[in-house]
C-alpha cells in the first residue's frame, strides 16, 4: 500500500522517512500516525535497512505538532484514544532495534518534539525551534512529551517549557542536551545522512546491544545497568561480527560486518 502522508526513500541501507504534509506544517493526524507506524514496521522487518532517519518536508517545519484541526471534533474518549495512538507509534519508534535519528529542519513543536525525542538522538538546523506549546490550547502534551522531555533535560527545564509554552532555538536545545548537533540548514540532511551511513557500516548487533543497554539501564540503579552491560558484552562474542572486528583491527583493514550470529 502506497504512502499518502509520508515519503519513504532508501540511501545505502538508510531509510529516510519524510513527513510530507507541508501545507499543514507536517502536522500529525491519525492517518499520518498510521503511516509512520507502517514505515517503522517496514524498517524493522527489512534486514537491508540498518538506520532510520526522520525529517519533515519543506523548509519551515519538521513537524509542527498534532493536527489541531482535529481537536474540535474530539470528545474526551476520542482525545484519549488519539493520545494513545500517538504514544503507541512513538514507543514503536523508540523500541526499534536499529539506530534512529531525528533530522529537525524547522519547527518541532508539540507532537513534533515528542516524535523527535522518540529517536535515539536529534540533529537540528540552526533555524530549528523546539517547544511543547499545548498549554496555550488549555491542554497538556499527550504523546509522551512530559515524560521524555523531563528525562532528557531535567524536571525544572521540562516544567518551564511545558508550563510557559515557549519555544527554544537550536543553540539552546544543544546547550540543554536535547539536541546532539546543530548544522547550517543547507547541510543538515547531508550531515545527518553521513552519520546514518556511518552507523549503517557498524555491527548491527553491537548497535542493537548499545541501544538496549542504554535505554533499559538508564532508569535502573548503576549496578543493575552494569549487569545488563556485562550480559550484552558477552553475547556480542557469539557473533561473527565480534571475530571480524578483532581480525580487521589486527590485520589493519576495515571490518566487513554482517550482523549475523554464528550458528
Amino acid at each position: 500500500m502506497a504512502f499518502q502522508n509520508i515519503l519513504f526513500d532508501v540511501h545505502d541501507h538508510v531509510a529516510l522517512v519524510t513527513v510530507n504534509r507541508p501545507k499543514s506544517l507536517n502536522a500529525l493526524n491519525p492517518a499520518t500516525l498510521d503511516e509512520l507506524k507502517r514505515a517503522i514496521d517496514q524498517v524493522r522487518e527489512d534486514d537491508g535497512l540498518r538506520v532510520l532517519v526522520l525529517t519533515g518536508a519543506g523548509e519551515k517545519a519538521f513537524v509542527a505538532g498534532a493536527d489541531i484541526g482535529e481537536f474540535p471534533k474530539m470528545n474526551a474518549l476520542q482525545a484519549r484514544l488519539f493520545a494513545q495512538k500517538g504514544q503507541d507509534v512513538f514507543f514503536a519508534l523508540e523500541e526499534l532495534p536499529k539506530p534512529t535519528i531525528a533530522c529537525v529542519n524547522g519547527f518541532a513543536l508539540g507532537g513534533g518534539l515528542e516524535l523527535a525525542m522518540s529517536c535515539d538522538f536529534i540533529y537540528a538546523s540552526e533555524k530549528a525551534k523546539f517547544g511543547q506549546p499545548e498549554i496555550n490550547l488549555g491542554i497538556i502534551p499527550g504523546f509522551g512529551g512530559t515524560q521524555r522531555l523531563a528525562r532528557l533535560v531535567g524536571r525544572a527545564k521540562a516544567k518551564e517549557l511545558c508550563m510557559t509554552g515557549e519555544m527554544i532555538d537550536a543553540a539552546t536545545a544543544l546547550q540543554w542536551g536535547l539536541v546532539a548537533k546543530v548544522f547550517p540548514a543547507e547541510t543538515l540532511v547531508d550531515e545527518t545522512l553521513k552519520t546514518a551511513k556511518t552507523l549503517a557500516s557498524k555491527s548491527a548487533l553491537a548497535l542493537r546491544a548499545i541501544k538496549f543497554v542504554i535505554d533499559r539501564g538508564v532508569d535502573a540503579d548503576l549496578r543493575a545497568g552494569c549487569s545488563l552491560e556485562v550480559e550484552a558484552f558477552g553475547l556480542c562474542f557469539a557473533s561473527e561480527d565480534a571475530k571480524e572486528g578483532a581480525l580487521a583491527f589486527l590485520e589493519k583493514r576495515k571490518p566487513n560486518f554482517k550482523g549475523s550470529f554464528i550458528a
